[in-house]
């Protein structure tokens, strides 16, 4: 513990990493500040039926992943979400169109021109869910509470016009972070929005436990915190854990032959992680979720009607069936997508790096492939299965707000933006020759 603590006082002592986490820490403060800034025109003390909307179901993860800004009806309503939404379109359409292709083969230059792209489809995507939103609003909150008048053409166009600015803000304060800060902008962007919502639930389980009926209340919340600790170690594991392939290299001699190193020491590893799609197939089986209960609800048929209340509780049995098996399916099709095995292949090759019994080109490239196959089915099963808990916890009398940080979308967010961060600290302590965050290094000579 007290190496711990060092290593956390040696942070300060870098002034590069110092101003980086002063600044990033700032950055989030306007951006949780701007979450609590109501839209011009709404009266904030009539808010109670929107933030009833979002107590439960769809809405609630809608409103997680805003930092709570969505229910409050803030000028970062929509917060981040359309900006994730039109990567992963550009990523998507990266597979379909050679432009875009291209751009991804051009190193800097066509990675900026992709940003650009995402930036302005941002826009048009905030500019469609904008009108949505207050669309919403007319439904929801009663008309007195909109003090510029219930059909005001003005409170409309500035409404979404603010909220345009409130996105494209949040974006350029992630891009921000991300340049100057530390860690990924965006995720920590969504991460601390997640995060402000924690306090509030455990202290309403906490409530609920301590002045309720059930028998056992302080001891069962005892058990639902190690719980909750047990599965984000969980998650940590998924995240991190990873299958070496050991890979050996050809070096040239004095006379300029190539000889193979029997010892090992010219060995190195492809790690090939056994989640390499991350939290995107929980995005995307989320996002098709929605789909039903929409269309469904348009008819008022018994049969539409039951199918739209079936896919509308996110706690539900069949709602989760559906959700777990949508996730096995998109963890392979993204891992697919993400992880080329032909062109690991071939850069192997052209480097004179070889897998041990395998012949270099496409054996190498089918080996890799059956490789990830192997290690993304169990992968799948353990996200899909961190995905459903939530509805685990709730079945076993667990409040739903408290739930939803025991597994889904919001845990893995959470854990995967936590160690990204801190390995990006622990390069710049490993730099300055200090031991690191993660693990205990040799003894090194401090220097500043």
């Amino acid at each position: 513990m007290k190496k711990f603590f060092e290593s956390f006082i040696n942070v300060w002592k870098i002034e590069e990493l110092k101003n980086r986490i002063v600044l990033t820490l700032l950055m989030l403060l306007v951006y949780r500040f701007g979450a609590h800034v109501t839209l011009p025109g709404i009266d904030a003390t009539q808010l109670t039926s929107l933030a009833g909307q979002t107590d439960k179901g769809i809405g609630s993860i809608l409103d997680m992943f805003t930092g709570g800004a969505f229910s409050k009806a803030s000028v970062f309503a929509l917060g981040i979400m359309p900006y994730i939404s039109a990567s992963i379109v550009v990523q998507l359409m990266g597979i379909a169109i050679p432009y875009l292709q291209k751009l991804q083969k051009d190193g800097e230059s066509g990675r900026k021109k992709l940003n650009q792209i995402t930036r302005w489809l941002t826009i048009a995507i905030t500019l469609v869910q904008g009108p949505g939103y207050i669309y919403n609003l007319y439904r929801t909150l009663p008309n007195s509470a909109f003090l510029l008048g219930f059909d005001s053409f003005s409170f409309l166009f500035s409404s979404v016009l603010i909220l345009t600015t409130g996105t494209i803000f949040a974006m350029w304060l992630g891009e921000k972070i991300t340049d100057k800060g530390i860690g990924n902008g965006i995720s920590l962007l969504i991460m601390v929005g997640i995060l402000a919502r924690l306090p509030q639930s455990l202290f309403q389980e906490f409530t609920s436990k301590m002045t309720g009926q059930t028998v056992g209340g302080p001891m069962l919340l005892v058990i639902e915190v190690i719980v909750w600790l047990l599965v984000i170690i969980a998650c940590v594991l998924l995240v991190m854990a990873v299958r070496k392939i050991p890979v050996q290299y050809a070096r040239r001699t004095t006379t300029g032959d190539f000889e193979q190193d029997m010892m090992g020491g010219n060995r190195q590893w492809i790690p090939l992680k056994l989640n390499s799609a991350g939290v995107m197939p929980i995005i995307f089986a989320q996002a098709i979720m929605f789909i039903p209960a929409a269309v469904a609800g348009l008819s008022k048929s018994e049969t539409s009607q039951s199918i739209a209340g079936t896919f509308s509780n996110m706690f539900g049995v069949w709602y989760n069936v559906v959700f777990a098996s949508l996730i096995v399916i998109f963890t392979f099709f993204y891992t697919a997508i993400t992880v080329p095995t032909n062109k690991m292949a071939d850069d192997l090759k052209r480097s004179g790096g070889f897998i041990p019994g395998v012949k270099p080109g496409i054996e190498t490239a089918d080996f890799l492939d059956r490789i990830m196959s192997l290690i993304t089915f169990p992968g799948s099963l353990f996200l899909a299965l961190i995905a459903v808990f939530p509805a685990i916890v709730v079945s076993v009398g667990v409040q739903q707000s408290w739930a939803m940080f025991y597994g889904g979308t919001s845990l893995i967010i959470m854990v995967g933006v936590a160690i990204d961060t801190i390995q990006q600290v622990n390069s710049y302590l490993l730099n300055k020759h200090y031991d690191g965050l993660m693990k205990s290094g040799k003894n090194r000579k401090a220097v500043a």
